[in-house]
């Protein structure tokens, strides 16, 4: 689906998830779009990333499944999720229905799948992309906003979106101060890497030589989850555990295989195994930082907005954060093209951007406590009462969080949402 053009002409600033969804989306409502991102190249860095059946009906809806199509091959296909407690003992294993093919879910190595994201947004859809564009400041006006590179070059339009991430220019703008990030007191040790050394051992070739496996090990302030994907030929594993480490000037660091197997000394034997094959340079010691609640995304002139990261951080084990940020650029670019086609032209953008933050504040605010919830419920375990019922550790995957069809929403509830909005503002 691609409508006819709105005129309105969209400015986003990042090239992430994020961004790229928001540019498609608009690309796909009828408006003019641009990215600017400060990297040079696009360079596939990272490891596994998630994306629940919610994110899946968006890529599904970009050129008839054809994203989703070059996505399949890079994603887990495992016969469920084993989990164990930290001693070893087999709990359960979850397993799910198989998706529909026009919501599937996608899990992979997260610079492959933004790779064929951003291939598709710039190749396909000739949305321009202009790398190596550090953004120097935002400015917003009764009748524009833009941004000024740092180049000296500005660049007007009628939207800016911040999809900036964590550390973002536009959030400083957006609540009028700097806004720091704390330590959540956990980090996370993560990492990815070529099967051969772990298919060279007997003990552990049986995780590779069967095609993907998705295992769990569950303690008190500690889990430690193992995929192989790809048909086994790669491995990936996440170990967060409690740490206060100061994150004042970064929180990613080179980590440290000693320390992660000190940690799991007294754990299954099988997890300092699979550590063990793990190349030392290709391990990341990341700190997991928290962020309040910010009380806007959308700054006072209402043309510019946060999207993603830039807005709402989530931890890992909430396995939403980068689709709750595709769920913000469908609903924004539904917004503007909704607010586009009313008969009063003057504050179209602003009706948007303001309506946009009021369908999906509340969501998203409900969606990231799962992140806590999720990580509290394995840190916490009562193993006495998982011994009766072993369901009490399954990852939660609920209907409300899945079953949301984001283009739909915005689709039903603008009109509504502005009218509400209006009323508040006479009052």
């Amino acid at each position: 689906m691609e409508s006819n053009n709105t005129g309105v002409r969209v400015i986003i600033v990042g090239a992430g998830f994020a961004g790229l969804t928001a540019a498609i989306e608009c690309h796909r409502q009828g408006h003019d779009v641009e990215i600017y991102e400060k990297f040079a190249e696009l360079k596939q860095l990272g490891d596994i990333i998630s994306f629940g059946q919610n994110a899946g009906r968006i890529f599904h809806r970009w050129s008839n499944g054809s994203v989703t199509e070059r996505m399949d091959p890079l994603s887990i296909k495992n016969k469920g999720f084993n989990i164990h407690k930290y001693d070893g003992e087999f709990i359960i294993n979850q397993t799910h229905p198989k998706p529909p093919k026009e919501s599937p879910i996608i899990n992979g190595h997260r610079g492959e799948l933004h790779a064929v994201v951003f291939n598709y947004a710039k190749d396909e859809l000739a949305i321009p992309i202009h790398l190596d564009s550090r953004v120097k400041e935002y400015f917003e006006t009764e009748l524009e906003t833009g941004i000024v590179l740092e180049s000296g070059e500005k660049i007007s339009g009628d939207v800016v979106l911040g999809a900036d991430g964590v550390r973002s220019k536009a959030r400083e703008l957006v609540l009028g101060y700097e806004d720091k990030p704390k330590s959540s007191g956990y980090a996370v040790w993560r990492t990815w890497f070529d099967s051969k050394d772990m298919l060279a051992d007997p003990e552990t070739a049986h995780f590779c030589n069967q095609g993907d496996t998705f295992q769990g090990w569950i303690g008190q302030d500690v889990h430690f989850l193992f995929s192989t994907i790809k048909n086994g030929s790669d491995c990936c594993w996440v170990l967060t555990h409690r740490d206060l480490a100061d994150i004042d000037e970064s929180w990613q660091f080179p980590g440290h295989l000693p320390d992660v197997l000190e940690l799991l000394k007294d754990w299954d034997p099988m997890c300092t195994k699979i550590v063990s094959k793990t190349p030392p340079e290709l391990l990341v010691d990341w700190k997991l930082v928290y962020r309040d609640p910010l009380p806007t995304w959308v700054s006072t002139g209402r043309r510019i907005a946060l999207v993603g990261d830039a807005a709402h951080p989530f931890l890992p084990t909430s396995a939403q954060g980068a689709t709750q940020a595709m769920e913000d650029g469908v609903t924004i670019a539904i917004c503007l093209r909704k607010a586009a086609e009313k008969a009063e032209a003057e504050a179209k953008s602003q009706d948007a951007i303001t309506a946009f933050q009021e369908i999906r504040y509340e969501r998203v605010k409900a969606v990231q406590k799962t992140g806590e919830t999720t990580r509290d419920m394995w840190h916490k375990t009562d193993w006495v009462a998982v011994k009766t019922n072993p369901d009490l550790v399954k990852f939660p995957r609920e209907e409300w969080i899945h079953g949301h069809d984001a283009e739909k929403h915005a689709e039903e509830v603008f009109d509504e949402v502005v009218k509400g909005l209006r009323e508040k503002a006479r009052i």
